[in-house]
């Protein structure tokens, strides 16, 4: 991170600290920003994605087995005691800790973390109990008490043994009944014997026994390759939906962009007629929905389908389970994409329209052209050399549109047979249900899902632009 600021500050003061170089005065900027927020993000996506990170594997080896080691810790009658104060150099809720301890019998101040304990002699003890320590924020014992969750696992290891809290105040040393031996990659658990060595199972590897029993249920982050991807389209609860999700995401993104593009321009085409009075106020209530935060545009319409007592049903009379059938579901997303995106696509097409020169249009009325004719052979192909580009950018959008899935339907309904597939998921919701469910978050597959939509939405743009290539020859 260092070096990439140092690089940074170097190609900024290198163009704008001298006279050459005017067009990277420019393009620096623009460079800059899509290597940061675009690029970088892109690359480390797709090194997780060849990785098993996620809940339970998000520590290294080292780090696991420690954990393993230090929950074997039991306490003897004879163990000895310390005076407990907690420390960090971090975050008080989060870490890392350390154990700032007292011995009760010689009162030596120690520092302990997870390599191991060292004298403290520069901390202050007030009556027992380590109260100023250079270097540590020291937690009350309230903060303690709301970071019991990350510090249950954490233990100062020691010659044979480890030191364990007790309590809010107090914390003592007792012995591990498990042994790790480096040279042979096992665990040993020193009262019955038994080895337990590393083990793959799944997309991850445990220390098991002959038997195939685990002696912890944790993990750690290890490079997997292409399994991440395999399992895609390997494994049956995904591929068994993936082509009829697939199927429903193109064309849930063709009719959003469809449907909102031509009554955009519908009613684009008729406030441009100048003998319409009040342009500006048919404007100004039209780009209303747009000016409206999509979060509460889909919530609010959540409400307005509700079977009961939402708007549409109550208004019309109707009695419609919206959410309760796919098909109805299905259109109901549909209307309401339709009533957030039309006015993008209105102002769009708005100026687009303007920007045609009224001396085509007075040509093609003069050999004789109707209004409609003129518009499909003059205007629609002019108009569609300005706003092809916008219609595919607006397709990748609404391929990857998680929110209108998420918050208006959570991808339901459901069927009881397959409670992860719902009526209206888009592969983005679908597949992120999967690697965020109950299963906990496995980030390194979510980031394979991720890479895997890019390039879809990547090669369907690429086409989309290649046949949008004729609209060049228009003049």
């Amino acid at each position: 991170m260092l070096v990439a600021i140092w690089v940074i500050t170097g190609v900024l003061v290198a163009t704008y600290a001298t006279q050459r170089a005017l067009p990277a005065k420019y393009l620096v900027p623009g460079v800059l920003l899509l290597v940061c927020f675009v690029v970088y993000p892109i690359i480390l996506t797709a090194q997780l994605s060849l990785t098993n990170y996620g809940d339970g594997t998000r520590g290294t080896k080292d780090e696991a087995i420690a954990q393993i080691i230090g929950s074997s810790v039991k306490q003897t009658a004879d163990a000895p005691r310390y005076n407990l104060s907690v420390a960090t150099t971090g975050s008080v809720t989060d870490g890392p800790f350390v154990f700032l301890l007292v011995d009760q019998e010689s009162e030596e101040a120690y520092v302990g973390d997870a390599e191991g304990l060292e004298p403290f002699p520069e901390a202050t003890v007030t009556d027992g109990f380590v109260t100023e320590a250079p270097g540590y924020t020291l937690l009350t014992p309230v903060q303690v008490n709301d970071a019991q969750q990350a510090l249950a696992d954490f233990v100062v290891p020691t010659d044979g043994g480890a030191i364990r809290q007790l309590g809010i105040r107090e914390a003592f040393e007792g012995v591990t009944t498990l042994q790790y031996d480096e040279a042979t990659d096992t665990i040993t658990d020193t009262e019955t014997g038994t080895e337990y060595t590393p083990k793959l199972k799944g997309d991850r590897e445990y220390f098991v026994d002959a038997q195939g029993e685990r002696v912890a249920d944790q993990s750690w982050q290890a490079n997997v390759g292409l399994d991440n991807y395999k399992r895609i389209f390997t494994d049956p609860r995904i591929s068994s939906d993936f082509l009829r999700i697939f199927a429903w995401t193109l064309t849930f993104a063709f009719l959003s962009v469809a449907t909102t593009f031509l009554l955009g321009l519908g009613l684009a085409a008729t406030l441009s007629d100048p003998r319409l009075r009040g342009q500006k106020y048919y404007r100004a209530v039209l780009v209303l929905p747009y000016a409206i935060p999509g979060f509460i545009s889909l919530l609010l319409w959540s409400s307005f389908f509700n079977r009961d007592f939402g708007l549409i049903n109550t208004t019309l009379g109707l009695d419609i389970q919206w959410f309760g059938d796919p098909t109805m579901a299905k259109i109901a997303v549909l209307l309401t994409n339709l009533w957030m995106g039309f006015p993008y696509m209105f102002l769009v097409c708005t100026g687009a329209l303007t920007s045609i020169p009224e001396d085509l249009k007075e040509a093609a009325a003069i050999d004789g052209a109707s209004g409609f004719a003129g518009f499909r052979r003059v205007t629609f192909p002019l108009l569609l050399v300005a706003v092809a580009p916008l219609l595919v950018s607006s397709f990748a959008f609404n391929f990857n549109n998680f929110n209108a899935i998420y918050l208006l339907t959570e991808g339901g309904p459901f069927t009881p047979e397959n409670p992860t597939a719902g009526g209206t998921d888009i592969l983005i919701s679908y597949i992120l249900r999967l690697a965020f469910g109950a299963g906990g978050a496995q980030i390194g597959f979510a980031s394979a899902v991720s890479v895997v939509l890019f390039i879809l939405t990547g090669v369907i743009a690429a086409i989309q632009f290649r046949a949008t290539r004729a609209l060049e020859d228009v003049n």
